[in-house]
């Protein structure tokens, strides 16, 4: 009887002690998610609109690459279509779907117009007179 008495008061000790580490629990699986969601999906949701804006905003012209490893530049484009002619040569051109597309990142980036202030010109330097003690003198080797 007394071996049956320490195994019940063992098992309720047990119980007792699991009644807090329920919400607990719960707090650190919600805290995994936020983790999850800030590191893992939402920068995939990001890249993923960027690359269906670029693929939407397609033009001839573009540099592009498939999946496939091909490069190429982008022949013709329509807009209900799902794919694009891809010049691949001179004369060789494939139909490619756009899902396949990705950015060329070799491709030069087009030219965008920059608001640079124009530069004053040079004012040209003074002959130096060899004799003037304040010109630094050259070192011989």
């Amino acid at each position: 009887m007394n071996l049956l008495t320490i195994l019940l008061q063992a098992a309720a000790a047990g119980a007792a002690g699991q009644q807090g580490g329920g919400m607990s629990m719960w707090i650190m699986l919600i805290l995994i998610f936020v983790v999850m969601w800030l590191f893992m999906i939402r920068p995939q949701r990001k890249q993923q609109k960027e690359m269906e804006q670029f693929r939407n905003s397609l033009k001839k012209g573009d540099k592009v690459i498939t999946a496939g490893g091909i490069y190429g530049t982008i022949a013709e484009v329509k807009e209900n279509e799902r794919y694009v002619l891809l010049r691949i040569d001179n004369d060789v051109k494939i139909k490619v779907d756009k899902s396949s597309l990705q950015k060329d990142p070799n491709a030069a980036p087009a030219a965008a117009p920059e608001a640079k202030e124009p530069k004053a010109p040079k004012e040209p330097k003074e002959p130096r007179d060899p004799k003037d003690p304040k010109e630094p003198k050259a070192e011989k080797y």
